[in-house]
């Protein structure tokens, strides 16, 4: 009898257990969240990604919903993550973000991007969700000010608002977040100064900030922020220097302060920032020599000073200097190097960018001419030719040489394979275009850069596996029509033949070209009528007929009729709108 008690009791016990983990299998979501995700749903007029078409049913967290996770012990929602591709613009969400998801009061991380037809604000409910580690509302259409409640988030360590249309003032509150390891409010309308009240994100790493309206001084308490890996704070309206606290932090990676009104030297502290790979400071108003210490920097491998004043001399740069250095552009500022310093043409840079530095001479040889991907000494006083030594650079992907006093025949020019674009403008280029653009131009090619040169000929004929999206060939000697093989030009965007000498008509062809929004024609000796084939071309943006044998009417639809009258001008008989109405005898 006790045996089979034994027995019984265990039987139970077992049954009891089954029952326990069963129930606990059967994981039902809480109807509040549950609500609150279906009111969301609601407030969201059109899903083209298909998202919420799965939510449906009693359990949002049976795995089925679609971007939603659950706490499997209590039913409710601990994660919600909706991200489009701006990619995909086919995919994409229409709506607002509905005040009902503030009631999920588990919710941990809320990610919402990258939806641009999701408006709107960010409802005030936000603030209640206090269980929150990572809020990303990035890459969306909201707009209004910044909630003054997202300061009441004590475990937020990720926010993101970036890709918006926030307006106003940072809000102070945000520098209650004292766990917050990112912020990103970068890419909106946000103005004033950065609040002193974020001298209390201690924590930070990434503090991005860029792309916004802020004013004022970059603060001295960001040199305290001593876990700091990536600060960018570029395209404001930031003034002042750099704080001597910046240079303190050890652990900087990346330091982007580009498009700013930022003034005065650059500290020969820079040397401290040992972690510093990525050093942007263009376009600002920095002055004085670029510190010899910077050449210390063992981890920077891009370095970007353009666009400011620095004078000479630049830093002698000796045995270890600049090690890890793959990029540098040190184009328009107050320098007059004359030649390419030794060790700019001695290192194996990927990137050299010395436009505007007052180069003179024979185009410089480099030591190591197959690392360079992109190379930019535009505006200088270059002179000879460069055909020989291009065809070292078997790794070049980016050439502009443009405004110098280079001379050369196209037909020496041997462009490297993978090429997708060349500037060559005002120069002493001759010969004929189809030395560039044959049957043997690389699919690769995308920009031809030629105008104001010696270049004669006619434009030769286009093949079918040409990529080129732009051709300005202007203010050169071209003469001959313009082939009907424009029409293999698909990809084309903007297509300059100005002040030449091209005769004929312009064909029909031309107006195949659906992605052309930059076409000017204007100074030739083209005659006939503007065809109405060019109506076809919906994202032109300027064109210009002007100073041509044109006559009879202009295409009358937008926007060839809706253009100013000195795209038309000095024609034959052209008549329509935008110019006086046509006679009988001219239609």
């Amino acid at each position: 009898m006790q045996n089979l008690r034994w027995v019984l009791n265990l039987l139970f016990v077992s049954s009891l257990l089954h029952n326990l983990v069963h129930s606990s299998s059967q994981v039902i979501c809480s109807s509040q969240d549950r609500a609150a995700l279906l009111a969301f749903k609601s407030s969201i007029v059109e899903d083209t990604t298909g998202v919420l078409s799965s939510w449906v049913g009693q359990d949002c967290c049976n795995g089925d919903w679609e971007g939603v996770l659950c706490n499997p012990a209590t039913g409710k929602v601990t994660s919600l993550v909706l991200q489009s591709s701006l990619t995909e613009p086919t995919l994409y969400m229409k709506g607002t973000l509905s005040p009902s998801l503030g009631s999920l009061g588990s919710l941990q991380v809320l990610v919402i991007s990258g939806n641009k037809f999701i408006t709107g604000s960010i409802p005030s409910s936000f603030s209640n969700l206090t269980s929150l580690t990572q809020l990303a509302l990035e890459d969306n259409s909201l707009r209004g000010s910044v909630p003054t409640g997202l300061g009441h988030l004590p475990m937020l360590e990720s926010l993101s608002l970036a890709g918006n249309r926030f307006s106003g003032a940072v809000p102070a509150s945000l520098g209650s977040l004292r766990s917050l390891s990112t912020m990103s409010l970068a890419r909106n309308s946000l103005s004033g100064p950065v609040p002193v009240a974020f001298k209390n994100l201690l924590k930070l790493q990434i503090l991005d900030l860029s792309f916004n309206l802020l004013s004022g001084p970059i603060p001295d308490f960001v040199g305290q922020f001593r876990d700091l890996t990536t600060l960018h704070l570029s395209s404001n309206r930031l003034s002042g220097g750099i704080p001597v606290s910046v240079y303190n932090l050890g652990k900087l990676q990346d330091m982007s302060l580009e498009r700013n009104d930022l003034t005065g030297p650059l500290s020969d502290r820079i040397s401290n920032l040992k972690s510093l790979s990525i050093l942007d400071l263009s376009s600002n108003k920095f002055t004085g020599h670029i510190p010899a210490s910077i050449t210390s920097l063992q981890n920077l491998w891009s370095l970007n000073l353009s666009r400011n004043h620095f004078s000479d001399p630049l830093p002698v740069v000796v045995g270890r200097g600049f090690p890890s250095l793959l990029s540098i552009d040190l184009s328009y500022n107050n320098l007059n190097l004359g030649a390419v310093p030794s060790w700019i043409r001695d290192k194996p840079l990927t990137e050299i960018n010395l436009a505007g530095c007052k180069l003179r001479g024979a185009f410089p040889k480099l030591t190591r001419p197959r690392e360079v991907i992109s190379l930019d000494l535009s505006e200088n006083f270059l002179t000879g030719d460069v055909s020989a030594l291009l065809a070292n650079m078997t790794s070049l992907q980016k050439l502009k040489l443009s405004k110098n006093h280079l001379s050369f025949d196209l037909s020496k020019l041997k462009l490297p394979e993978g090429v997708s674009s060349v500037d060559l403008s005002s120069n002493l280029v001759a010969g004929s275009l189809s030395s560039l653009l044959n049957n043997k131009t690389s699919r690769f090619l995308e920009e031809i850069h030629l105008t104001n040169n010696q270049i004669s000929g006619r434009i030769p004929d286009f093949a079918e596996s040409l990529n080129l999206k732009v051709l300005n060939i202007g203010s050169n000697k071209i003469g001959g029509q313009i082939p009907s093989s424009i029409s293999n030009l698909v990809e084309l965007v903007r297509l300059d033949i100005s002040r030449n000498h091209i005769t004929g008509v312009i064909p029909q062809a031309l107006g195949q070209l659906a992605q052309l929004n930059w076409l000017d024609l204007s100074i030739n000796a083209l005659t006939g009528r503007i065809p109405d084939s060019l109506l076809n071309i919906k994202a032109v943006k300027h064109a210009s007929f002007r100073a041509n044998r044109l006559c009879g009417l202009i295409p009358q639809g937008r926007p060839f009729n809706i253009f100013p009258a000195a795209a038309y001008l000095h024609n034959l008989c052209l008549c329509g709108k935008p110019l006086p109405p046509c006679l009988k005898t001219e239609k």
